[in-house]
């Protein structure tokens, strides 16, 4: 029972790694463009397992941020993981020991999260171990593959990719955007708030994490004001 539990588990995040290996290629792409070593882009990725906190932290990484600016950074980004984990404690077997629950709490991601709610069973530690193992392999081999294939191709290359790097990530936002008054808010926001932090004089006493912090509470907090969520749109979401 054990081992099919399991099996199942690695069948159930095998879509998973499939999608985070395509992102984390980018991340691995990114860090050895940017002069990370190969290695610790890799162990970043097979320690961290979450994509946004992982480039913020790059980011402040390279710059010479101070360990508090990253620490701040990634658990304002990630902060979200401690409802997620709040959530899917409630469904998990009453028998699993605490280091199997410290275990599974490192691999709740937004994705694992929505497979492992949609079990028809309690959550064991075989099947998350399987829904966890297959992600996590998929999140540090992209990251392996993109920075070893970055460090074999020539500069112009390399440079043409950096800048194709960041058109990705605007292709990401530009959908949702079209779509959604709130996010073009949001987006348009953040995007003013980080050009008045960079070119303004007055704030440049707020270095590059800080003003990541600042940023992304300041918008989060007036999108949530000016768009909070009706309970009829969350019905529908959960139909």
């Amino acid at each position: 029972m054990k081992k099919e539990e399991f099996l199942q588990g690695i069948r159930h995040g095998i879509p998973i790694c499939l999608g985070y290996f395509s992102v984390s290629f980018a991340f691995g792409m990114m860090a050895v463009i940017q002069g990370l070593p190969l290695w610790a882009a890799v162990l970043i990725s097979l320690t961290n397992l979450t994509s946004a906190g992982q480039f913020a932290g790059l980011n402040l990484i390279l710059s010479g941020g101070s360990a508090v600016e990253l620490m701040m950074t990634t658990f304002i980004i990630n902060i979200r993981y401690f409802l997620m984990s709040l959530s899917i404690s409630q469904k998990v077997e009453e028998k699993m020991t605490m280091k199997q629950r410290l275990a599974v709490s490192f691999g709740i991601t937004d994705e694992i999260f929505a497979v492992g709610m949609q079990y028809p069973k309690a959550l064991n530690a075989c099947y998350m171990a399987g829904l966890i193992c297959t992600p996590v392999l998929g999140w540090t081999l992209g990251t392996l593959c993109g920075g070893a294939i970055t460090s074999l191709m020539p500069q112009s290359l390399t440079n043409a990719l950096g800048i194709a790097l960041y058109g990705m990530f605007i292709a990401i936002i530009i959908p949702p955007a079209r779509k959604s008054k709130a996010v073009l808010f949001t987006v348009a926001l953040a995007i003013l708030m980080s050009c008045i932090f960079t070119y303004v004089p007055s704030f440049s006493f707020l270095t590059g994490g800080w003003g990541i912090i600042v940023i992304t509470l300041a918008v989060s907090a007036i999108a949530a004001w000016l768009f909070p969520v009706k309970e009829e749109d969350k019905e529908e979401e959960s139909v």
